[in-house]
């Protein structure tokens, strides 16, 4: 695959695409089965709540996979994402309902670069709580 996107096409400020990722406690063990996380932190209440935590929150690992697919959805090529880095600010808290959380994702071209690619800035919110910052991307473009 190839990327999607030209470089010639977009200029800083650009817009991506916003998108909503729902989180429940069944997307939590299915992600632990998969990544090989099982901490109880995010699955067992009672142990999230013991260590200082509101509730059990989502991995980090995960919520950071659920924002770059905002910029792999984009550009059409996930191959094109060159290097990818956030700093974790708060937990996406998934409470044991019918509804669980929503990682809510927007993100924007900042920085045209050199070779065809451009920086893209990501913010990533959970109940109006941004859960990762400093979400950067570099991306190859077209």
């Amino acid at each position: 695959m190839t990327a999607k996107i030209s470089y010639d096409s977009v200029e800083v400020g650009t817009e991506l695409p916003a998108q909503s990722f729902p989180v429940t406690r069944d997307t939590l063990v299915r992600y632990a089965g998969a990544s090989g996380d099982f901490n109880p932190i995010h699955w067992n209440e009672k142990f999230a709540v013991e260590v200082g935590l509101p509730d059990v929150i989502a991995h980090g690992m995960f919520t950071m996979a659920e924002a770059i697919r905002v910029v792999t959805d984009w550009v059409g090529d996930p191959a094109a994402v060159v290097e990818y880095g956030v700093r974790f600010t708060k937990p996406v808290v998934v409470p044991n309902d019918d509804k669980g959380a929503l990682i809510e994702v927007s993100a924007k071209v900042a920085v045209k670069l050199d070779d065809n690619r451009v920086r893209v800035d990501l913010v990533a919110m959970s109940g109006d709580q941004k859960v990762l910052g400093m979400s950067r991307a570099v991306v190859q473009l077209a």
